[in-house]
């Protein structure tokens, strides 16, 4: 017989055997007693290691045993001694800043525990731009101080430049953590506010893979790296985008995870694991976890540990315990840890209390973290995450090491001082100690030529960043926005209008490729469901089913070089997508022009963290807050009306924040927008809401581009003298504005003059910039905003939007004739558009009652009639407030 055969009969018959004894356990003694052999069987595999990403009692040692160790390949003692340098110089950098000012604050204590971290990659893997693009790297934000000691070493980063640390204005400085606003050739991510920096990361690698798979850039040799840290992992933003990263395979994606242990002023888990739980979240994401948790002096504990006794201590000790014994020495860990288990004290009754102490932390273990490092980057079809096991405030004593204070620590004494320069062996005597002195050591030292040596091999150095990309030409708008310019008073909304300009942009055969247009979800909501035939949605795999409305026109189409991103319902995704496109032209040296659609009021309210991110990398696209304004989106109620996006735009420097109202204002916006980002290489993002209300759409008026661009531009004939009264609207309460004028002439026989408001912010940037520029130059001759010019006299102005007031308040400093602002202030409510107008008193009939009322403040007019008016409108005067209600 076929020994094959054979095999395969012995097989069957075993494990019948095996099954036929589990169910007589089970039926003569119980399922309990089945339990506790099924238990006690799942414990000898664990050991056994037939469970490779499952140790035995707790995955609490290294993942990678040291017979499958890499041999590290650097020259170890070499970069123990540049680490140290760097250490030192770190540590200097925040205590002269401190000692000098006391203010400035700092942090020591994050880049003292991931030192060997940032080490191992700059000098083996974290590749410069090179040919390929080089590497991204989203360097962990409280280890700046480590980033420019290294920059200093490299000559890229002047001694002065350190003595300046946190003091920008005053001594070419640097700043507290990566900016690139701040520091444009030096930074090229932004990862100071903590959970931005991991949910960026994976959507970069994503969208390393999108320019693969479209044609427009070789992306296949690059690597994203993102050192966090443990406590970070706890913001929602930094495990949104775990899933992703798996679904796509992104296997050129590696996390590594600085476990300390700490949060900033405590432990992490101080009853529980950390690390443990971390390797649970990512194995169920789907990511393959790495451990590097024991230095290279516990390989021969381990060897020695045949019955895993020091694993179920590891399994026993909480990180509130594992701080603490992190923060003493040799005799207190023996006393505290080792002696609390007779098996576990014999694996060490060989070593001294000074050999305890040397014991380290995988994470500060060069050859430990290098085999990681590799085994990361060899992964295929997956990403992976290494959970590096450190001290905060390494090499820090009582100063700070593992301490709870560690984070806080920005002051050493001289003794401490001196105990760091002992531990890390460093050439000062105690004078350069006690004055702080950088080291560096000689250009052709070992050390300096080794570390130019490896960045040469791996490519430059980094952190850099590009700061223009070659410009891209805008066809003619007459050629992708003609139906807008030339309206003729269709029916229309001003969603419709903008994805029509974009999705018009696709066809044009010069930059059509390189539009982006991204969606959180419910695109056909927003018209964009005839992108999904003409361009598709992009998908690494494409499409593997038929999808259920494949006989229809548009129906839902995935392609691997789909260009639309389709995200799901996750506007922290859907952003932090937009920033890798809005950003490609620096990182990439290929200029995208994204344009993001979402639900206004998810945008700023929602992820304003990360589009404050976004301006700090000079982000340049379009954001279109669709369904805006609080009484555009009729039924949805209180969280979906959006009345305080334009307020909080209006905050970042480099948005550029509008609200039209007509479809030629969307198109005549785009275009500039587009203008200013592609050709002129301006580093700004535009945000520019759209409303899903189809009403009257007139064609362009000669001449007034400059005028919606600038924010504001006269409704009617040019040249004509203001009357009255000036109403100024904005977005979708223009037309109520103009249906006021027509009110205000039929019933009470007052002419009006009607301005749109395009855009608040830019009015107010303006007039604010021209205020200080006279102030400042007080011999000159004055000169005038556009604001001032438009709305110049003694006519009152009464404005109406669909935002809280304070928008258009942010003008009124700048019109000296009474000034009136009507807005949305409150929570929103379900009902028709109508309703809502007349509940906000944004109406047609309340902006009437509000200009006869300035009039007669003015004298013109009287009360009777603004009594008359609120009577024929049916106002109910008595009612609340809306912002009370």
């Amino acid at each position: 017989m076929n020994p094959n055969i054979m095999s395969r009969v012995d097989d069957e018959l075993e494990t019948g055997e095996w099954l036929a004894s589990l169910e007589a356990v089970t039926t003569y003694e119980g399922e309990g007693r089945a339990r506790e052999l099924l238990e006690a069987l799942e414990k000898r595999a664990r050991e056994l290691g037939i469970y490779p990403q499952t140790l035995p009692y707790v995955p609490y040692r290294n993942s990678i045993p040291l017979s499958k160790q890499a041999p590290f390949p650097g020259n170890l003692e070499l970069e123990e001694r540049i680490t140290s340098i760097i250490r030192w110089n770190a540590l200097a950098m925040v205590v002269r800043a401190n000692k000098a000012y006391g203010e400035l604050g700092g942090h020591v204590a994050s880049y003292a525990s991931a030192a060997e971290i940032f080490e191992v990659g700059f000098n083996h893997f974290f590749k410069g731009p090179g040919e390929d693009g080089g590497d991204l790297v989203y360097f962990q934000p409280h280890s700046a101080p480590g980033v420019y000691a290294r920059a200093f070493l490299e000559g890229r980063l002047s001694e002065e430049q350190l003595k300046n640390y946190r003091q920008e204005l005053g001594g070419n400085g640097l700043c507290s953590y990566p900016h690139p606003w701040l520091m444009p050739d030096f930074w090229q991510f932004p990862t100071g506010s903590m959970g931005i920096g991991p949910i960026n990361a994976v959507y970069q690698a994503r969208f390393l893979r999108y320019l693969r798979d479209r044609g427009l850039a070789k992306t296949d040799q690059q690597h994203v790296w993102g050192v966090f840290g443990d406590g970070e992992m706890d913001e929602p933003e930094s495990i949104a985008g775990l899933s992703l990263a798996s679904r796509e395979s992104l296997d050129n994606l590696t996390f590594i995870v600085n476990c300390n242990l700490q949060r900033l002023d405590g432990p992490v888990r101080g009853n529980g694991q950390i690390i443990q739980e971390l390797e649970n979240l990512f194995l169920g994401a789907g990511w393959n976890v790495i451990k590097v948790l024991w230095g290279s002096e516990w390989d021969a504990i381990f060897a020695a540990d045949k019955s895993h006794a020091l694993l179920r201590r590891f399994a026993a000790t909480v990180d509130g315990k594992y701080q603490s014994l992190g923060a003493h020495d040799g005799a207190y860990n023996l006393t505290n840890f080792f002696d609390e288990d007779p098996d576990v004290r014999k694996l060490v009754l060989h070593m001294s209390e000074r050999e305890i102490d040397a014991l380290k932390r995988g994470g500060h273990d060069f050859r430990k973290l290098y085999s990681a490092f590799k085994a990361a980057k060899e992964t295929k079809g997956r990403p992976t995450v290494i959970l590096a096991k450190t001290k905060k405030g390494y090499g820090m004593g009582g100063a700070g090491e593992s301490r709870m204070t560690a984070h806080q620590a920005k002051k050493l004494d001289v003794d401490a001082l001196k105990a760091f320069r002992d531990k890390f062996s460093l050439p000062l005597d105690d004078e350069q100690v006690e004055k702080l002195e950088f080291y560096r050591p000689a250009d052709d030292s070992p050390e300096i030529s080794y570390l130019r040596s490896r960045r040469s091999d791996l490519g430059g150095y980094i952190p850099q960043r590009r700061q223009k990309a070659d410009p891209l030409t805008v066809p003619p708008i007459d050629s992708y926005a003609a139906f807008a310019l030339a309206s003729d008073g269709r029916e229309n909304s001003t969603t419709t209008a903008a994805v029509r300009v974009f999705s018009n942009l696709i066809k044009d055969p010069g930059i059509g490729q390189r539009v982006v247009p991204i969606v959180a979800d419910e695109a056909r909501t927003f018209g964009m469901a005839n992108l999904f035939r003409q361009v598709g949605i992009y998908s690494p795999v494409g499409q593997l089913y038929e999808p259920e409305d494949a006989g229809s026109m548009l129906y839902y189409k995935e392609a691997v070089d789909g260009q639309l991103l389709e995200e799901g319902i996750t506007e922290a995704g859907a952003i932090s997508s937009w920033v890798a496109a809005a950003t490609s032209y620096s990182v990439h040296g290929v200029p995208m022009l994204p344009f993001y659609i979402y639900y206004s009021m998810f945008g700023f309210q929602r992820v304003g963290d990360l589009i404050w991110a976004a301006a700090d990398q000079r982000a340049r696209g379009f954001l279109i807050g669709a369904t805006a304004g609080r009484t555009t989106l009729g039924g949805e109620g209180l969280q979906h009306q959006d009345g305080s996006s334009h307020l909080l735009a209006s905050t970042i420097p480099n948005c550029r924040a509008y609200d039209p109202a007509y479809a030629y204002e969307m198109a005549v916006i785009i275009d500039e927008g587009a203008r200013r980002m592609l050709e002129q290489n301006r580093d700004e993002f535009f945000y520019i809401t759209a409303m899903n209300e189809n009403y009257m759409q007139p064609s362009m008026p000669s001449d007034e581009r400059d005028g919606i661009i600038k924010g504001m531009y006269r409704l009617g004939p040019a040249g004509q003298p203001d009357a009255a009264v000036r109403l100024v609207g904005a977005g979708a309460i223009l037309p109520e504005v103009v249906a006021a004028g027509e009110l205000l002439k039929k019933d009470w026989n007052v002419d009006a003059t009607v301005f749109s408001a395009t855009s608040f912010s830019e009015l107010a940037r303006e007039a604010t910039e021209v205020e200080r520029a006279n102030r400042l130059s007080p011999e000159k001759e004055p000169r005038r905003s556009h604001v001032e010019t438009l709305l110049e006299g003694d006519a009152p102005v009464v404005v109406a939007t669909d935002y809280v007031r304070a928008l258009p308040q942010l003008i009124s400093p700048y019109v000296k004739a009474s000034f009136v602002a009507l807005g949305t202030d409150g929570f929103g409510r379900s009902d028709t558009r109508a309703a809502l107008r007349t509940f906000f008193e944004v109406d047609k009939h309340n902006i009437v009652v509000a200009a006869l009322a300035a009039l007669a403040k003015e004298g013109i007019g009287d009360a009777k009639t603004v009594a008359k008016a609120i009577s024929k409108y049916g106002i109910n005067a008595s009612a609340p407030a809306p912002w009370t209600v």
